[in-house]
């Protein structure tokens, strides 16, 4: 018989005094299940035993974990589920901690906080779909394709590369969808060949890409020369901040006007825009502070941000009418948010 702890208690403490606790919910493990080296899912019901909130393929949670850690995962179950949510962490030694404390510390019965589903990586109708994988990228794409799976008439393929065969999740069911899924193993095979996966330029084509920086960026190469909004990716890390003309101007002060509660703030050079108004009560909740998950996603009114989030598209950085507060800044002088 498992006994439930719960386990988030210094984390919520610390969460409840700043105030974002607000629209999470508490959950138990159900199940804990290896999936491949170093892979392990998570099967989370809720611990009231209400049914969970739908969500859509390309949804993830953020799990509100022990020690103050808060972490994103893709939800890589079966969207019409909602009596369980299941998502699968890499366990990476070298990391920020949060996939290490779940496969040294949480059990099965282990109660914890979740805040979701949000999804800024929908599948959108296309007449064809190609997906690239790598890694611990397949847990996004796992409801997509059996999503798709379930059209017989839609088009679509994958390939799914990783380090070892041993190291790649879903093996036993993606090989399940026969000739569309190509599983190719590193030590096997070599680098993906990407240029034969993702074909020539064509009207119509979905790519959905998911993975390490150096596949997400050899694919995002790639199509340049695709019709705009083909490509869609999901990052797990920001990245590098792009070589623009005035990329050394550095973290220039800049003031930020909360329209809605009437406060203007000086943000200076070594503070985040988020950071900076929670000192003056006004308070937008914050996950990965990467600018990776969305969480913080806040409109802009007027002023010209500098985006460094991994997450908008180039479109929506040109148009400017959103931002991710926790790490983007400003390249005028001035910025007015809608909180």
């Amino acid at each position: 018989m498992t006994t439930s702890r719960d386990v988030d208690a210094p984390a919520v403490a610390t969460l409840r005094e700043a105030g974002t606790l607000a629209g999470t919910l508490r959950v138990r493990v159900e199940k804990l299940r290896a999936e491949a080296d170093g892979v392990l899912s998570l099967s989370l019901v809720a611990a009231d035993g209400c049914p969970l909130p739908r969500w859509e393929p390309g949804a993830h949670i953020d799990l509100l974990l022990a020690e103050g850690l808060e972490r994103q995962y893709s939800l890589c179950g079966f969207p019409q589920d909602t009596d369980r949510w299941q998502v699968a962490v890499l366990r990476t030694p070298d990391g920020r901690g949060g996939s290490e404390w779940i496969h040294t510390h949480l059990r099965q019965g282990d109660q914890l906080r979740v805040r979701g589903p949000r999804n800024r990586f929908p599948l959108l109708p296309a007449r064809r779909y190609v997906f690239v994988a790598g890694g611990i990228g397949i847990t996004p794409l796992m409801p997509m394709l059996r999503q798709l799976a379930a059209r017989p008439e839609t088009s679509w393929r994958l390939v799914y590369g990783g380090r070892r065969r041993a190291s790649m999740a879903f093996l036993p069911e993606l090989e399940r969808f026969g000739d569309r899924v190509t599983v190719w193993p590193q030590d096997e095979r070599g680098l993906l060949d990407l240029d034969t996966a993702l074909g020539e330029p064509e009207v119509g084509v979905a790519i959905y890409c998911c993975g390490p920086e150096a596949l997400i960026g050899a694919v995002e190469r790639r199509c340049r020369s695709w019709p705009p909004g083909t490509l869609h990716v999901e990052r797990f890390a920001a990245r590098d901040a792009p070589d623009a003309p005035d990329a050394g101007r550095g973290n220039l002060a800049f003031e930020v006007v909360a329209a809605r509660s009437g406060v203007a703030v000086q943000v200076a050079g070594d503070r985040t825009i988020v950071d900076t108004l929670a000192e003056h009560g006004i308070h937008i909740p914050v996950s990965c502070g990467e600018g990776v998950c969305g969480t913080c996603e806040t409109a802009v009114l007027d002023g010209v941000p500098d985006h460094r989030d991994a997450l908008l598209s180039d479109a929506e950085k040109e148009a400017g009418t959103t931002m991710m507060p926790c790490c983007s800044r400003a390249r005028t002088p001035r910025l007015v948010l809608d909180v």
